[in-house]
């Protein structure tokens, strides 16, 4: 199985490409430093997203008709990437007949995270002191997710956290996790583990390894289903719904 995975719920573009379970290539956008830290910057998806395309398949060899399927992340997230994604890879799909998974990008940020402690909380800066939320546990190699996909305040982030016994380790990742690394520092008093851009694949390389999984036991996601999560009301959210209706009547 070959699967080409796209991912733009960040102000980070990144694609991979999987073949017979492993990531032949991958690349983000800002690209990382020697230490593997994501350079400052921000990507405008609709210019990045479809050179990064062509140099991961260049990078493995391969051209988009050998690939047997694509994964995105559907959100939560940026409201113009996460369209910016999904309009690319529905298109891309549609032209090619290829199945399409959707996943999480919460998801996909938790399991960046590998050798490190079994709860995991992925975090994406939601902007005006809130964060794009989920848990997760590790068993056995794979996640097992513990709390829903959720906007919460930074300051409430403890309550997602009521089940979970006050010694066990934490790993925070995702920029969520960098923005706000004192105050999560402080609030879990020692607990918290923070996790940079260097813990493992890019965002794209794990929303592939999900995709793969669920291809082994599914037909991935119907092509007029596919849609992105959409959590919290901002007011820049509220906004750009408001336009996106007034276009539509």
């Amino acid at each position: 199985m070959r699967i080409l995975a796209v991912d733009t719920a960040t102000t980070v573009s990144s694609v991979a490409f999987l073949e017979n379970g492993q990531l032949s290539a991958e690349a983000t956008f800002p690209p990382n430093d020697s230490n593997g830290v994501t350079v400052s910057g921000k990507s405008n998806h609709s210019e990045t997203v479809l050179p990064l395309i062509q140099s991961v398949l260049d990078r493995a060899h391969r051209r988009f008709s050998d690939v047997d399927a694509i994964a995105v992340s559907i959100g939560p997230g940026s409201f113009t990437g996460l369209r910016i994604g999904l309009a690319l890879v529905k298109g891309l799909a549609y032209d090619c007949n290829l199945p399409v998974v959707g996943v999480s990008s919460l998801e996909a940020q938790a399991l960046r995270v590998s050798e490190l402690p079994d709860t995991v909380c992925p975090l994406i800066d939601a902007r005006k002191q809130e964060v794009y939320a989920a848990l997760f546990k590790k068993l056995g190699g794979k996640l097992e997710r513990c709390a829903a996909d959720q906007a919460i305040g930074i300051s409430e982030l403890i309550n997602l956290f009521g089940a979970t016994p006050d010694t066990t380790p934490i790993a925070f990742v995702g920029n969520g996790a960098e923005r706000y690394r004192e105050h999560i520092l402080h609030l879990f008093d020692g607990r918290a583990q923070l996790i940079g851009d260097a813990c493992g694949c890019s965002a794209a390389g794990a929303v592939a390894r999900i995709a793969l999984e669920r291809l082994a036991v599914g037909s991935g996601t119907e092509l007029r289903q596919l849609a992105p999560l959409y959590l919290g009301a901002s007011q820049a959210l509220g906004n750009n719904l408001k336009i996106v209706s007034n276009q539509l009547n």
